[in-house]
């Protein structure tokens, strides 16, 4: 990773995971696919995701929102072939190497904690939709709560959709309208308003507009 410009900075630590990856039939494809996302998200970046090891990455975005909709990108740019957790962690991070990126801090041990909760949630029934978390390693932040609430109802509603209303979602979340969606579906306009309704696809939207404003 680039070192952010001070040595001691706050900022929104993003660590992404692949789940069930052992379970890939053609890694090599997998991986093609997940370094695509990850260029995708990269441009508002401080510092673009990477992989570390194995099938983890890593990144880090000025503010909670703009890590959130990081996540939610490169999770429905994958979606449904390949499936993601997230830790976001908030806090000062401290440059230990320069020259080879090393960073350590708050933020990178509360991003850590929080997929490690994500990984655990998921192996309870009623939070077996959950992937994305969020910890706070400054204990100015209130909104902690209030951003999992948010997390945690919009994870369950995309993890609910079948294949058409997460095609049909991701190309509401890229600004197309429901006709053209429809177009592209071969379906009417209606069935794309009504699944937007009964799916809570516009409710996605809304709270993905909302949660990118996070500071």
């Amino acid at each position: 990773m680039s070192a952010p410009k001070d040595n001691a900075s706050f900022l929104a630590a993003l660590i992404g995971d692949v789940v069930g990856s052992r379970r890939i039939s053609d890694r090599n494809v997998a991986h093609r696919v997940m370094s695509e996302a990850l260029a995708r998200v990269g441009a508002a970046a401080i510092d673009p995701p990477a992989f570390t090891v194995g099938d983890e990455f890593q990144g880090s975005y000025s503010t909670v929102g703009a890590a959130i909709e990081a996540a939610l990108t490169i999770r429905l740019a994958v979606a449904p072939g390949i499936d993601i957790r997230f830790g976001i962690g908030w806090g000062a991070v401290t440059v230990l190497d320069p020259e080879a990126g090393i960073q350590d801090g708050p933020a990178w041990w509360a991003a850590r904690d929080a997929i490690e909760w994500t990984a655990a949630a998921q192996r309870q029934p009623g939070l077996a939709l959950v992937r994305t978390s969020f910890r706070s390693g400054d204990d100015a932040r209130h909104d902690v709560d209030a951003i999992n609430a948010a997390l945690l109802c919009r994870d369950h509603l995309i993890g609910s959709l079948d294949d058409r209303s997460l095609r049909i979602v991701k190309g509401l979340l890229a600004g197309n309208t429901k006709k053209d969606i429809a177009s592209t579906e071969r379906i009417s306009a209606s069935a794309v308003s009504q699944r937007a309704g009964r799916d809570g696809l516009d409710l996605i939207v809304v709270a993905s507009r909302y949660l990118r404003t996070v500071p």
